[in-house]
């Protein structure tokens, strides 16, 4: 890596490198994005949320289990390299694909006690360009098929017509 050598009233020299793009998988933008365009942004988190996210990793529910072994896990879904339990912003999301900005969250019965919360996350989400999609428990531990064929359709789609950035002017 190229360093410049910066000299400061002659009290010291310090190395400055450039700034390092953040890996796609480690929440950038676009990996495979026809035009690159938006390779590397980087979707900032709350740090507070590191710990959180390791505990619900090491706890996850039977829906998030059986999505990830049978779905996501080792690019089995087209492809796509999913992450669990991701910190975006101020929320964690169950699933996320950096390449397509996808988000995936599995509702249990808590959910529908707050509505409002999930609104507002969801807008959130939406606003740094992140596409938000949720199942159910009963959906993933019932119907597993059924979601993964809705998942291939959505990536799919999402590849076809990638995302732009919300600082480009607009969401897709």
């Amino acid at each position: 890596m190229e360093q410049k050598e910066s000299v400061f009233n002659d009290v010291a020299t310090i190395a400055v490198t450039p700034p390092i793009q953040c890996p796609p998988d480690k929440g950038g933008w676009g990996v495979n994005l026809p035009d690159n365009s938006e390779q590397g942004r980087y979707i900032r988190y709350n740090p507070t949320l590191t710990e959180k996210e390791r505990q619900n990793r090491r706890n996850p529910t039977p829906a998030e289990n059986k999505l990830w072994f049978e779905v996501l896990r080792d690019r089995q879904l087209a492809g796509a390299k999913f992450t669990r339990q991701k910190p975006l912003g101020e929320y964690i999301v169950d699933f996320y694909c950096a390449e397509l900005t996808l988000a995936i969250e599995i509702d249990g019965d808590s959910h529908a006690e707050q509505a409002e919360y999930d609104r507002r996350r969801t807008a959130h989400l939406n606003r740094l360009g992140i596409d938000l999609v949720r199942y159910s428990n009963r959906d993933i531990l019932t119907n597993l098929d059924g979601v993964h064929s809705d998942l291939a359709k959505r990536i799919q789609n999402r590849r076809e017509k990638p995302p732009k950035s919300p600082l480009s002017g607009g969401l897709s």
